[in-house]
C-alpha cells in the first residue's frame, strides 16, 4: 500500500525536477528551430523556475483550503497543458507561455500536496523518513537524468518530443494518483492572504529579472533589483501586520526564528543554486562551444547522474551512521571539488570534454549526499500543524535557488569576462558552494539515530 501511494508523489516530483533541467540540453536546437538566441532560452528556463518559486508558497495554502489530492489532480493538469502548447510552440513566446508559466504555474499547485501528503499519510517517524528520501531522491534523479533523456529524445526525434514526453508521463501520474486518499478534509474557511501573495510573488520575480538583466542595462537591473527588495521589505511587515491583527498571513514569522530550520534552508537553497547553475554552464559550453550535439551533452551528463543515484540509493545507510549536519557538510565538500575538477581541467584546454565527467560525477555524488539530510533538518525542525507551511517555503526556497543559478550562470555567459565565461561562472558557482559548506557547519551538532556522538 505504501508503494502505491508513494509512486505518483515520487514521480510528480521527478517530473518537476526533470523539467527543470532536461531544457539545458536542447539549447542550440530550440534556439535555431525558433530563430532566438542562448539568451532567449535561458529566460524560459529561468523564468519556469522562479514562476515556481514564486507561487510555491500560496500553492501550500490553496491546498489546505481547497484539498491536497484536488490541487495535485488540478496542477497535473495544468502542468500538461502546457508541455503540449510547448510542444507545438512556433515561437519563444508561445514557448514562454506553456514550459514557463502553466508548467510553472501547474508545479507550484502540485508540489506543496506532495509533501504535505507525505506528511500526513506517512504518520510513523522511520516511514516519513523514508518516503521523504524517496521523493527527494526523486528530486535529484530527475534534475541529474533532465540532460540524459532530454538529449535523447531530441536527437532522435526533436526537442519538441521531450514535451510530448512530459505529457505522458503526466498521465501516468494522474492515473497513479488514483490510490490517493486525502486524509483531511479541505478547509474553504482558510484564509488566503491576497496582498502577501502578490507581493511576494513579485518580488521574487522582480529580484531575479534584475539579474537577469545585468548584461543588458545596469540601471535598469539596479532598479529591478532596487524595487524587488524593496517589496519584499513591505511583504514581511505585511506579515506582522497581519498578525498583530490576529489575522493569518500568508507566512508566518515564526517559521523564521528556528536557527537550524534557517540554516537547513540556505544550505537547501544554495544545494539547488549549484546544481542547476553548473549544469547550465557545462550544457551551454558543450553545445555552443564544442558544438556537441544534444545526445552528446546529455550522454556526458550521465556521470552527475549516476553520481546522484549511487549516493540517494546510500541515503539511507549513511542516514544510520552519520548525523544530518555531517553528510550536508560532506556533500558541499565535495560538491565543490567536483567544481574545482571541472576548473582544473578547462584550464588545461584539452580538447576532450570527456574531461569533464570526474567533476560532474563528483557533483552528483555531493548533491545526492546532502539533498535528503537538509529536508529533514528542516521539516523536523517544526510540529505537524505548521507542515503545510514549511513544506512550501522549504520547496520556494529550493526553487529560487534553481533559478538565480540559472540566471547567475546565463548572465556570466553573456557577459563574456576577461578570463573566460566558462571559468568565471563555475568560479562563482564554487564560492557560493563555500558559503553553503559554511552554512552546513553552523548546524548543530546531533548524533546520528541510534549513536551517541
Amino acid at each position: 500500500m505504501a508503494r502505491r501511494v508513494l509512486a505518483p508523489l515520487a514521480l510528480a516530483q521527478f517530473i518537476c525536477s526533470f523539467a527543470g533541467s532536461n531544457m539545458n540540453v536542447m539549447i542550440h536546437d530550440i534556439s535555431e528551430d525558433l530563430d532566438t538566441t542562448v539568451q532567449g532560452v535561458q529566460t524560459a528556463i529561468t523564468v519556469f523556475l522562479l514562476v515556481m518559486a514564486a507561487l510555491m508558497i500560496p500553492g501550500g495554502i490553496l491546498a489546505d483550503r481547497y484539498g491536497r489530492k484536488r490541487c495535485l489532480v488540478i496542477g497535473l493538469a495544468v502542468y500538461g497543458v502546457g508541455a503540449l502548447l510547448s510542444a507545438a510552440a512556433p515561437g519563444l513566446g508561445i514557448l514562454i507561455l506553456g514550459n514557463s508559466i502553466l508548467e510553472g504555474i501547474g508545479t507550484a499547485l502540485l508540489i506543496p500536496p506532495v509533501y504535505i501528503l507525505t506528511t500526513l499519510l506517512f504518520t510513523e517517524v522511520t516511514g516519513r523518513a523514508r518516503a521523504f528520501g524517496t521523493i527527494m531522491a526523486m528530486a535529484g534523479v530527475g534534475a541529474a537524468a533532465g540532460p540524459l533523456v532530454g538529449g535523447l529524445i531530441t536527437s532522435a526525434i526533436s526537442w519538441r518530443a521531450a514535451f510530448v514526453f512530459q505529457a505522458l508521463v503526466i498521465v501516468v501520474i494522474i492515473l497513479l494518483s488514483r490510490h490517493l486518499d486525502d486524509p483531511l478534509p479541505p478547509d474553504p474557511g482558510h484564509e488566503f492572504d491576497t496582498v502577501g501573495a502578490v507581493l511576494s510573488a513579485t518580488g521574487l520575480v522582480l529580484l531575479v529579472m534584475g539579474i537577469l538583466a545585468i548584461d543588458d542595462n545596469g540601471w535598469l537591473a539596479g532598479g529591478l533589483l532596487l524595487l524587488g527588495a524593496l517589496l519584499q521589505v513591505l511583504f514581511f511587515r505585511w506579515v506582522r501586520s497581519r498578525e498583530r491583527r490576529g489575522a493569518r498571513p500568508l507566512l508566518s514569522t515564526a517559521l523564521f526564528h528556528n536557527r537550524t530550520a534557517n540554516l537547513g534552508l540556505i544550505t537547501q537553497h544554495t544545494q539547488w543554486l549549484m546544481l542547476m547553475g553548473v549544469s547550465f554552464v557545462v550544457a551551454a559550453y558543450l553545445q555552443v562551444v564544442r558544438g556537441y550535439s544534444a545526445i552528446e551533452t546529455g550522454l556526458i551528463f550521465t556521470a552527475s547522474t549516476a553520481g546522484l543515484l549511487i549516493s540517494s540509493l546510500a541515503a539511507a545507510r549513511l542516514a544510520r551512521r552519520r548525523s544530518q549536519r555531517a553528510l550536508i557538510i560532506a556533500g558541499f565538500a565535495l560538491t565543490v571539488c567536483g567544481i574545482a575538477v571541472l576548473l582544473a581541467l578547462s584550464a588545461q584546454g584539452s580538447p576532450s570534454t570527456w574531461l569533464s565527467t570526474p567533476g560532474l560525477f563528483l557533483i552528483g555524488v555531493g548533491c545526492g549526499v546532502m539533498l535528503t539530510p537538509s529536508v529533514n533538518v528542516v521539516q523536523s525542525s517544526f510540529p505537524e500543524s505548521m507542515q503545510g507551511e514549511i513544506s512550501g517555503l522549504s520547496r520556494s526556497v529550493s526553487n529560487l535557488g534553481s533559478s538565480v543559478g540559472t540566471a547567475v550562470a546565463g548572465t556570466i555567459l553573456v557577459a563574456d569576462p576577461a578570463v573566460g565565461p566558462y571559468a568565471a561562472a563555475l568560479v562563482v558557482m564554487g564560492v557560493i558552494g563555500l558559503g553553503g559548506l559554511g552554512a552546513a557547519a553552523l548546524l548543530p551538532r546531533t548524533p546520528p539515530p541510534g549513536r551517541h556522538e
